[in-house]
């Protein structure tokens, strides 16, 4: 059970590498990027399954600091959704919406690293 917890750790933070690191890479043009998108269903997906196993592997959890987390990272999927959707069509991206997915995705990691 451990190997896989730590498998999914791991897919947490490629899936917030996907998104930080493309908000970062396009910070003189913002926009969000379709792979955006993908990091943030990757985050939320492993997050819900890791969230599951707490209880399975008898870990202690702070279920008020993840759940703020969940929030957050379900307002990044939507967001990073309506970015895909505009940046498929070939609709302008507005900044705001840009540093929107970005900004809070790092905040997600920050509550996560500095939260204890």
């Amino acid at each position: 059970m451990d190997i896989l917890y730590n498998i999914l750790v791991f897919l947490h933070i490629v899936g917030a590498a996907m998104i930080v690191g493309i908000w970062i890479g396009n910070m003189k043009k913002p926009t969000v990027h379709p792979r955006q998108f993908d990091g943030a269903a990757l985050q939320v997906i492993t997050g819900v399954i890791m969230m599951g196993l707490i209880p399975a592997m008898d870990l202690d959890a702070n279920y008020v600091k993840l759940t703020i987390k969940l929030v957050i990272a379900l307002v990044v999927a939507v967001l990073a959704f309506i970015g895909r959707r505009k940046y498929k069509a070939g609709e302008p991206i507005s900044a705001g919406l840009a540093h929107s997915v970005g900004g809070l995705a790092l905040l997600n990691v920050a509550i996560a690293t500095l939260w204890n």
